[in-house]
């Protein structure tokens, strides 16, 4: 992906391109991202709701419907982008500040290794993109020192939680599984789409709690909506290799179906 990006700042009902160097003070308090290609993307109003919610939560602004209106009017119809949406919080003046980085998307990755992060969960706000979303990016690069492309958060106990930048899910014969909701991780919008696409299969999903161990032998993807489906190839220090991605295939098929015009 190109170093360079187009940042704007949405102030008076409408966007305006900045440089970096005049980016508003504040710390990212949410952040989200989607893949666009040719005009089209998964479930851009869900990206847009969640994103809204957890602003919600933090500020009074009335005006996130238009702001994403205006992302959306701003993305380029050709090509592949990556764009992104940001809530920054300056707690000194008390003010906020909503963002939008028009970025290109880098090339796909078809598979993915992952490592196990060797410290309990380290994230402050773990339900939230965005307060540890440079954290993530720490994480992930501990990860690619181990030889791996992906961290695999654990909590305390050391059981799965989600990836630092994705979600993690895993195949027990037919049985699509993935870490419940008594643990902490951002509700993935591509895990969403993955158990619903399984449900329309006819194949059974449930939720576990499991340590990485507990994986050996079996079908794991990494979710993300930027790269959707990723099977797992390896897991360093698993103990044991992973299988086969027999399901990848019919599940990736009906993922690109999801993607809808923008406009």
């Amino acid at each position: 992906m190109s170093d360079a990006e187009l940042l704007h700042v949405f102030a008076d009902n409408r966007l305006t391109e900045i440089a970096a160097e005049d980016l508003p003070v504040g710390h990212l308090a949410v952040a989200d991202s989607w893949l666009i290609e040719d005009g089209r993307a998964r479930s851009l109003s869900e990206h847009y709701e969640r994103f809204s919610n957890w602003v919600a939560a933090i500020t009074n602004r009335g005006d996130i419907t238009d702001f994403c209106a205006s992302v959306t009017a701003a993305i380029p119809r050709d090509g592949r982008w990556f764009p992104r949406i940001e809530l920054l919080v300056d707690d000194a003046s008390d003010s906020t500040h909503l963002v939008f980085r028009l970025r290109e998307a880098p090339e796909p990755i078809d598979s993915m290794t992952l490592w196990s992060y060797n410290e309990p969960d380290p994230r402050s706000n773990p339900l939230v993109k965005g307060p540890d979303l440079s954290l993530g990016m720490q994480m992930r690069r501990a990860a690619q020192m181990h030889g791996a492309d992906e961290a695999v958060i654990l909590n305390t106990d050391g059981y799965i939680l989600e990836g630092a930048l994705s979600a993690i899910v895993w195949f027990r014969d037919d049985v699509l599984c993935a870490p419940g909701n008594d643990l902490d991780w951002i509700p993935s919008i591509t895990r969403k789409e993955v158990f619903a696409i399984a449900e329309q299969m006819g194949l059974q999903t449930r939720t576990e709690k499991v340590k990485p161990a507990d994986l050996v032998d079996l079908e794991i993807w990494g979710l993300s909506s930027l790269h959707g489906i990723r099977p797992v190839d390896e897991w360093v220090d698993l103990g044991g290799p992973v299988g086969q991605p027999r399901h990848l295939e019919a599940f990736n098929k009906r993922l690109r179906m999801l993607s809808t015009s923008i406009d």
